[in-house]
């Protein structure tokens, strides 16, 4: 499929173009149909392109009679809720400016289980790291810090358990004060296996690499870095601000703690996080877009390009969730058939009451 899309044709300008687009199940599915197969069927079994529609709504080819849905193999694979309630939970995720919550997911699309949003919006940050992405390059800040929120029973703001390690990375263009991309992964500890590891995996060989005097970082000069260090104690210690010796890769930490501190209410388990800073670095890299339907189509390509994501796959402590949510239950039950609504009679708000 081409790169260059266009707004209105190819994806929706606006929240009206996406409600009228994508109003049936149907339109929904066509659209994916469109995303997966954009110059005509493939059979995912034998590559053969020759095939036809048969009755149950799934492709039939012509070269191993195989029968496949448009969403099989996919994110959407033996999905439970209808594509209009799964291409709403995509529009916000995507559109919105801060991310969405599970909670507000639940509330706002009146899905009665609480979990069942919670792994919806799961299952689109597990798609969110494209296979093959770009490596940081240029001038780029490392450094490392602990997030994470406060638990019960847990005294202490560094409690095992209670934060995680989490290495940063960020690109400074033209200097400190224009930031490019980001990268951020949860590590085991501060070695200098780990963090050379992280660097190797996402920095291009031969990137400037900036970072404290930690000893982690010792090794990136054999490993074809040019590694430039600026000692934090030091300047701590002549009472200088030490966030100023690595500005650009503090503000993204002081971000992200930000950010989930808000839209997540600081309630993500060390074992999500990962998924929450893909989320971010999600957010973070497309900040510049202009587009919001540009966004929504980008996540849904990642998701028809996506293996299946099954509920054992996202869910580390699975009796959690399977408990009622405090304050889950918002007087509906289940889940909505589709967000398919019919067009009402009249003008509802004239009625009588």
């Amino acid at each position: 499929m081409t790169s260059e899309f266009e707004a209105g044709v190819h994806y929706p300008r606006s929240v009206g173009d996406f409600r009228s687009w994508f109003a049936t199940d149907a339109a929904c599915l066509d659209y994916l149909d469109w995303l997966r197969w954009p110059d005509g069927f493939v059979c995912p079994a034998c590559g053969d392109r020759r095939g036809w529609a048969v009755g149950d709504g799934r492709r039939k080819c012509a070269g191993c009679l195989k029968r496949t849905s448009v969403t099989a193999g996919t994110l959407f694979d033996q999905r439970h809720s209808p594509l209009t309630v799964w291409f709403e939970v995509v529009w916000l995720f995507a559109t919105s400016k801060q991310g969405i919550s599970a909670k507000d997911a639940q509330r706002q699309l009146e899905v009665g289980s609480y979990a069942t949003a919670w792994e919806m919006c799961h299952r689109l940050r597990s798609v969110l790291v494209r296979p093959g992405r770009e490596l940081l390059a240029g001038g780029v800040e490392v450094d490392e810090a602990f997030i994470g929120g406060p638990e019960p029973g847990l005294a202490g703001g560094r409690a095992r358990g209670k934060k995680a390690l989490v290495v940063v990375a960020v690109e400074t263009r033209d200097g400190p004060s224009r930031l490019g991309r980001t990268r951020l992964k949860v590590l085991p500890d501060a070695s200098a296996a780990s963090l050379t590891g992280f660097i190797e995996a996402n920095l291009t060989p031969g990137a400037e690499v900036v970072t404290d005097a930690w000893s982690g970082y010792l090794p990136l000069a054999s490993k074809g870095y040019t590694h430039r260090v600026v000692n934090q104690s030091a300047a701590a210690r002549r009472g200088e601000d030490t966030d100023s010796l690595l500005p650009g890769v503090h503000r993204v930490i002081s971000l992200v703690k930000r950010w989930l501190l808000g839209t997540h209410q600081g309630a993500v388990s060390p074992d999500h996080l990962q998924a929450y800073l893909d989320e971010y670095t999600f957010r973070f890299n497309r900040r510049a877009s202009t587009s919001p339907g540009l966004l929504f189509l980008r996540l849904l390509q990642l998701a028809v390009a996506h293996d299946p994501v099954r509920r054992r796959d996202i869910i580390a402590q699975p009796t959690k969730l399977l408990t009622p949510h405090p304050g889950a239950g918002l007087g509906i039950t289940g889940r909505p058939p589709t967000l398919e609504r019919p067009i009402p009679p009249g003008t509802p708000w004239r009625q009588p009451i």
